[in-house]
């Protein structure tokens, strides 16, 4: 006989069960068994939601601090710096150090305030072929590491000696184009794509400038022409003129006396008309260039002026077209 105090709790087992697992639904143990997982997917989860977030910001600071700083380029000739305007727009802060037009380039000084603004600069663009052989001084004296240089004379593969007015040899502007852009895309990765479509841009700008090189030449090929300075003597070439007097014109340039039979062969050449114009440079004021001018007006020979420096608010191609319409117009009178 069972006393009912002693009667076995029907409970009893069961939680005997339960604690050993038995007497669980399958469904239920894996669905215990499942939290610990459960709750390390969920930090992982949160982990990887706070790292994305983190990278994100990350991403956004470098991007508006990449807005906000462009790359700093000094131009030393603003021919080079209205190129690199061009090329790299609003991702560029461009300074250019020869910008008159009215001063002879040749006779500049450079002052602590060029040589700040070439050490503070990221990109540096100077002519070489000794045009501007300051700036060499000025960079060796404030080296730098994070500081990128384009010579444009070993771009266009020139040399000192060489006639240094790069900016006429419209290959050698395409050259610089090309090298520009690739550097630019070197030193700021993000806007790559940019400065690839600011030199397809530039080059397209230069459509017009070719195809009137082009026309003159078929014009005007093996006409006689001349100059007080050697300035435009690589445009000269590309359109097939005949340039006299270089030796005066090399001696004007370097700042020496021309020999007098140079300078009578140059008079000559004006008061029988053997050429069809003068290119005349207009900043400078050497006398005996000065002199020839004058000897041209007498003559009836047509001066043409051209000039080493951009003007202001004109591009290149702008620059180069206005200066070959003007000779354009005085051979067409031949």
């Amino acid at each position: 006989m069972i006393r009912l105090d002693q009667r076995p709790d029907p409970h009893a087992s069961r939680v005997a069960r339960v604690r050993n697992g038995a007497g669980v639904p399958d469904a239920s143990r894996r669905a215990a068994g499942s939290r610990p997982v459960k709750r390390a997917v969920h930090h992982a989860q949160c982990a990887s939601r706070r790292w994305a977030g983190a990278a994100a910001v990350a991403i956004a600071l470098a991007v508006s601090a990449a807005r906000a700083a462009p790359v700093a380029i000094v131009a030393v000739e603003s021919v080079y710096g209205d190129i690199a305007r061009r090329i790299g727009g609003d991702n560029v802060a461009v300074a250019s150090v020869l910008v008159s037009a009215d001063k002879d380039p040749h006779e500049f000084e450079a002052s602590a305030e060029t040589a700040r603004l070439l050490a503070r600069a990221k990109l540096v663009i100077y002519n070489g072929a000794g045009y501007d052989p300051w700036v060499v001084r000025l960079l060796s004296a404030s080296p730098s590491n994070s500081r990128d240089i384009i010579e444009v004379s070993g771009v266009a593969r020139r040399k000192a000696g060489d006639n240094p007015h790069l900016w006429y040899d419209t290959a050698a502007i395409s050259a610089l184009a090309r090298t520009l852009a690739a550097k630019l895309g070197e030193i700021d990765p993000a806007h790559r794509p940019e400065y690839a479509g600011g030199l397809e841009a530039f080059d397209t700008s230069m459509a017009p400038l070719r195809k009137k090189i082009a026309a003159m030449r078929g014009r005007y090929a093996g006409t006689p022409v001349t100059a007080t300075e050697p300035v435009f003597e690589y445009m000269a070439d590309a359109l097939g003129l005949v340039m006299r007097n270089s030796r005066f014109q090399l001696a004007v340039m370097n700042g020496t006396e021309p020999g007098a039979s140079t300078i009578a062969a140059f008079e000559r050449d004006l008061r029988n008309r053997s050429v069809k114009a003068l290119l005349y440079n207009t900043q400078t004021e050497e006398a005996l260039a000065v002199r020839m001018r004058s000897i041209a007006d007498e003559a009836g020979i047509p001066v043409v002026a051209i000039t080493e420096t951009l003007p202001p608010d004109e591009t290149y191609a702008q620059w180069m077209l206005s200066q070959l319409d003007a000779l354009d117009r005085a051979l067409a009178r031949r």
